[in-house]
């Protein structure tokens, strides 16, 4: 019988079956390859070797809970849905709480929700030789995790403190802290290097870097929104240079 994963949306990482590890040699390949994060793009977040790349969309929710796709609130605050949209500039402001009869909830930001990492996990498994051993990076400056003081951290750039654990690719969708409040890996990836995920605490948005083909089955995946992107795309707030550039989210929080 196939797992039902909706009552291990509240479970921590000790529950799901993660494995935190003191060693960060599996992670040091991305910390290589990285570009600096003031460089602020994609290759700042995921190492710039692959072949392709998209950027996958968190929903926004609607007020029965079902997820709400960019490119509709787009449409309805007449906006334009483009690779480099960002979420502010499609409603036209960091500090629109909902808006009824479109969306009640906006983007997580800072977390894959459960049921889009589930989506994306059914994709990226056809494309790794190793779905067994994958690793999984959380940023400990997320509140939701505590690793002994002992515990060598991955060195990402303004990211140091990340935590590494180990698992197979269906504990992706582990929500660390559990429940509601729980925040998902903020880095990923399987022991093959095939492909790289990468969730910045900041972004309502989540990388990829992978072959072709696996750019091309994510962008096709109906349960996924996702579009086509590049190593250099900026990843800031005003990178949207096709709508209307909003006030900085800084003064809406």
């Amino acid at each position: 019988m196939a797992r039902d994963p909706e009552p291990t949306d509240d479970q921590d990482w000790q529950e799901r079956g993660l494995r935190m590890t003191a060693a960060v040699e599996p992670g040091m390949w991305i910390v290589k390859h990285v570009h600096r994060f003031n460089e602020h793009a994609i290759a700042s977040l995921v190492p710039p070797v692959f072949a392709s790349y998209a950027r996958i969309f968190h929903p926004a929710m609607a007020i029965d809970g079902e997820p709400v796709r960019w490119t509709d609130v787009a449409a309805a605050n007449g906006t334009t849905a483009h690779p480099v949209m960002e979420w502010g500039s499609l409603v036209g402001s960091w500090r629109t709480p909902e808006q009824p009869g479109v969306w009640q909830e906006a983007p997580e930001r800072g977390s894959l929700p459960p049921r889009t990492a589930r989506a994306l996990v059914g994709v990226l498994r056809r494309f790794t030789q190793t779905p067994d051993t994958c690793w999984f990076a959380h940023w400990e400056g997320s509140g939701r995790i505590t690793a002994p003081e002992h515990y060598p951290r991955l060195p990402m750039p303004s990211r140091e403190h990340m935590v590494l654990f180990s698992g197979d690719i269906d504990l992706a969708d582990t929500q660390f802290g559990g429940g509601m409040l729980g925040m998902s890996a903020h880095l990923w990836w399987p022991d093959d290097h095939a492909w790289c995920v990468a969730t910045d605490i900041d972004l309502m948005t989540t990388y990829l870097g992978a072959s072709a083909e696996c750019v091309e089955a994510v962008l096709a995946a109906p349960e996924l929104e996702a579009l086509p992107a590049t190593s250099d795309q900026k990843i800031t707030w005003d990178s949207d240079t096709v709508n209307p550039l909003p006030g900085s989210p800084s003064s809406g929080f």
